[in-house]
């Protein structure tokens, strides 16, 4: 399996290196001219919102490393009472300052399992020694056996969906904005006198005949009453940033307009019991006992069906993972926020080709703030999915791959919100539409609409098929700059439902830029987070961070911390390391600094340059990418 990751090493490489002689942006989202990305908003208030809140603790924070404190080896027959032994072993460990209990660590070797593991404790890490077939240098957990019927092999979490549900008495208010518009953070309340900064609280906007009314019973073909007996109530898990008066300002953004005219939204504190977090599963693979090969459209269906369930959990991770021949989930989340899922590969399932199977990366109920980044798919159906109705947003699913799919990546059923696909690459698909955000009418349990608020971004569509993109009734979603044999939302071009057309930009054309939008927004909040917390934190490392925005043209900015104070240079340099400029070459006291290159004076052609600082002793040389 190093095929794969030498695949992604090379395309992280090209993504960062190949440079458009003709670039182009967005007319909806674009770096403007103080070098920041700028919305535009539709009349309805509709807009591009910023995904960068995916993944483990909010976006932009690495997966920590943490130090093995047990170890264990296969034994003979039956090793789940083996593993769930070390389990609760380290589970009775008292955690250190930033909430681990330590690491297991699983030596290479397999490691049958006829039952479920159950990794209920928060703080604990179940780390493998390599996810490849040779159990003489990886770690392989067997699931073996069909008892109970269609079992998960391994849980992570509290283990309940409870869909955040659990109130802490006496904080419910209502919220007395009349409209929160998509992509905003802040709106205003009853009583804010019962929240802190820093609340874990939830957003509650509950079914009405008038909403559902206004978007037109879900967009079932017929009778919505599927919609109305599940429930479309939207859910945000959130984190209180800031409170003015009764002005709540909260870390990430709603995915949808919440109109007080049509419900009434509140807000509670969410008590958080049972959740469970910094939970980690790394460098294993999970091979599932099934018969038959996974083109089989009438597979086995009589072995575990899901290999790995995140469920009541939050700041987690699944890191350099194999799932093999699972029946439904790869890797399932349910009532988890936060998570990251990084170089993971979801292959091979075995099952009947048809509904509920098949669904790799499956964002199942209540599942917000999830990243699946640089991971790899084969023979699924619906592979990169939401299939969690209106409680799951803010899914990206970035730098990705997918193998002969038989069908649609895509918001499932029931108002998916704020999903990105960016950057992903479908080979030899076996269906006629790969990626869709649109209306499934009557589908599977009268799906209605699927996904709103959701972008496609610089993704390419194999084999001549199809992205579809539709927009539901008070929302929108989008396709720009991908590529495939036909991009439409229209009934007589392919769509299942007639609906109108979403907004589509730049299909088939070269030199988006911002290449990844998930990467943008997301430098683009960590430079401002920088920026802002720089007069309370002291930091006493040397830093020299991504310039933003990158690739650029004509600015970017640079920035830098130095740890003490002495005489500082910053220099740019082209790929052959001749040096364009020098930005700064003076005394500096230590602490935290901004610097702009324009090239607006400049002759400078598109293509790789270099900027370098040193301090003192510290030096530090980074890439940077001029578009025109």
């Amino acid at each position: 399996m190093d095929y794969f990751k030498r695949y992604f090493f090379i395309a992280s490489v090209l993504f960062s290196e190949l440079i458009s002689a003709q670039s182009w942006q967005s007319n909806i989202v674009f770096y403007g001219n103080d070098g920041k990305l700028t919305y535009i908003s539709d009349s309805d208030g509709n807009r591009i919102p910023d995904f960068s809140g995916a993944g483990y603790k909010g976006g932009g924070v690495d997966i920590p490393e943490i130090p093995v404190v047990k170890i264990i080896e296969a034994i003979q027959g039956d090793n789940t009472s083996h593993i769930q032994s070390a389990i609760n072993e380290v589970a009775g460990f008292n955690p250190d300052g930033n909430g681990f209990r330590g690491a297991i660590l699983l030596k290479a070797g397999t490691y049958q399992v006829n039952g479920t593991i159950r990794l209920n404790q928060s703080g604990i890490v179940l780390r493998g020694e390599g996810d490849g077939e040779d159990p003489s240098g990886n770690t392989i957990i067997f699931g073996k056996g069909n008892t109970p019927h269609q079992r998960t092999i391994l849980i992570a979490g509290g283990g309940s969906l409870t869909r955040w549900s659990e109130q802490v008495p006496g904080t419910k208010t209502n919220i007395t904005s009349s409209k929160i518009f998509t992509g905003e953070k802040s709106f205003s309340v009853e009583n804010a006198s019962l929240f802190n900064t820093g609340d874990n609280i939830i957003v509650y906007h509950p079914i009405t005949d008038a909403w559902i009314n206004s978007v037109q019973g879900g967009g079932t073909a017929s009778d919505p009453s599927w919609v109305v007996q599940d429930g479309l109530n939207i859910i945000y898990n959130r984190y209180i940033k800031n409170i003015s008066g009764n002005t709540i300002t909260v870390d990430v953004p709603l995915f949808y307009t919440l109109d007080k005219s049509l419900s009434q939204s509140y807000i509670y504190k969410y008590s958080r019991n049972n959740l469970k977090t910094n939970i980690g599963i790394e460098n294993l693979r999970i091979d599932i006992e099934a018969i038959g090969i996974p083109q089989d459209s009438n597979g086995d269906e009589n072995h575990a069906w899901h290999a790995i369930e995140l469920k009541q959990i939050e700041d987690s991770w699944v890191k350099n993972c194999t799932m093999r021949h699972f029946g439904q989930s790869g890797i399932m989340t349910s009532t988890a926020s936060r998570v990251t899922i990084d170089s993971c590969k979801a292959i091979d399932p075995i099952s009947k080709i048809d509904g509920e199977r098949r669904y790799n990366f499956n964002m199942y109920h209540a599942s917000q703030q999830i990243l699946v980044k640089n991971s790899y798919t084969k023979y699924g159906r619906h592979d990169y999915v939401s299939n969690g109705t209106s409680t799951v947003s803010g899914i990206v699913f970035y730098n990705n791959v997918s193998d002969y799919t038989y069908s649609s990546s895509e918001g499932h059923r029931w108002w998916s919100q704020g999903m990105l696909y960016d950057n992903i690459s479908f080979n030899n698909p076996n269906t006629g539409y790969v990626l869709a955000l649109y209306n499934r009418g009557d589908y599977g349990t009268s799906h209605g609409w699927a996904a709103v608020n959701s972008v496609i971004w610089n993704c390419k569509i194999g084999g001549g098929k199809s992205i579809i993109i539709q927009k539901p009734p008070t929302a929108q979603n989008y396709s720009i700059g991908n590529f495939a044999g036909r991009i439409t939302g229209l009934k007589s071009l392919g769509a299942p439902f007639d609906q109108p057309q979403g907004y589509i930009e730049g299909t088939n054309i070269s030199g988006l830029n911002p290449v990844s939008l998930y990467i943008a927004q997301l430098e683009e909040r960590l430079i401002t987070s920088i920026r802002t917390d720089e007069p309370e934190v002291i930091e006493s490392s040397f830093q020299l961070f991504d310039n933003y925005p990158n690739p650029f043209n004509p600015s970017t900015n640079i920035s830098f911390r130095i740890p003490e104070s002495g005489f500082v240079t910053l220099k740019i340099f082209d790929i052959l390391g001749n040096e364009i400029s020098t930005l700064i070459d003076e005394y500096k006291e230590a602490g935290f600094y901004n610097s702009q290159f324009t090239i607006s004076d400049s002759k400078l052609p598109s293509g790789v340059y270099f900027y370098s600082l040193r301090s003192g002793n510290y030096t530090s040389t980074k890439k940077m990418v001029i578009i025109k």
